[in-house]
């Protein structure tokens, strides 16, 4: 707004069109402040709308994941509603397994650990699985869900403009999301993790977005724990949505066999 408005009239001018210019620009539109909701609407639409989001019934996606030189091989996870998960992560010949049947239960087989049998998910586990098996995310029906959101303001993130947004979960933990202030598509996200007793921080970088079916997806995600030498990236090779999943997937899988095959996901 021109300042000459606010300074002392010349003289002749009568104050009272000062006081009219004033009054003027107190009735003037200003920006007003973003919500949370507005964020989260921008946020959505961005990825291609809540209803495009919530079409999806199951979803398999496919790719290699690395926690280091020597610790890298494929993956898949298999998504399907309500919150049921199972994934496989090969590394040499050796395969991981999760699987959380979209209610309570939730198994792991690690031939890492030192007890290689199926074993029924742990307390920290389970306590996070839930989010992590909705695909959906955790900002659709947020409030349903039992999360609590709130808006930090702007900040700079790798020479761009970005909204930070405070999510907090129904079990309490907290964490940051890092939303693009131009395309509104989330760069990264920040909180804790609770791993064998003890809160370690992790951070997590979205990039590489693609279009699949009309929705915006990631396809490098790359994650680390400040102030320690754990890592992981994952580059997404296939995202399927609406693949046929059989209902067998997210119960309690089978003991090991004699020779693990590499994952891969079962076929269509």
């Amino acid at each position: 707004m021109n300042k000459s408005i606010f300074t002392l009239p010349p003289r002749g001018v009568p104050c009272v069109v000062l006081l009219a210019l004033v009054e003027l620009a107190a009735l003037m539109p200003r920006s007003a402040a973003q919500t949370p909701d507005e964020i989260v609407a921008k946020v959505l639409a961005a990825r291609g709308g809540a209803g495009k989001i919530k079409a999806i019934h199951s979803q398999r996606v496919t790719g290699k994941i690395s926690f280091g030189p020597g610790a890298e091989g494929p993956f898949f996870v298999e998504f399907a509603r309500p919150s049921k998960m199972h994934m496989e992560i090969t590394i040499g010949a050796q395969t991981i397994i999760r699987v959380y049947d979209g209610k309570s239960s939730g198994w792991v087989r690690n031939p890492f650990a030192p007890n290689k049998d199926v074993q029924p998910m742990d307390a920290d586990d389970l306590r996070h699985i839930s989010d992590e098996a909705d695909f959906d995310g955790p900002l659709l029906d947020y409030q349903s869900k039992g999360n609590r959101i709130e808006l930090l303001g702007k900040d700079e993130f790798d020479g761009q403009q970005v909204y930070k947004l405070q999510l907090t979960g129904k079990n309490g933990d907290p964490r940051t999301y890092f939303f693009d202030a131009a395309t509104f598509l989330l760069v990264k996200w920040e909180g804790q993790r609770t791993t064998d007793g003890r809160e370690i921080p992790v951070e997590t970088f979205f990039s590489d977005y693609r279009e699949v079916r009309g929705l915006k997806f990631a396809f490098e995600i790359d994650s680390d724990s400040p102030g320690t030498a754990q890592q992981q990236k994952i580059t997404i090779d296939k995202i399927e949505l609406d693949p046929q999943l059989n209902a067998a997937r997210f119960a309690k899988p089978s003991a090991p066999a004699s020779a693990e095959p590499a994952a891969a996901p079962p076929p269509r």
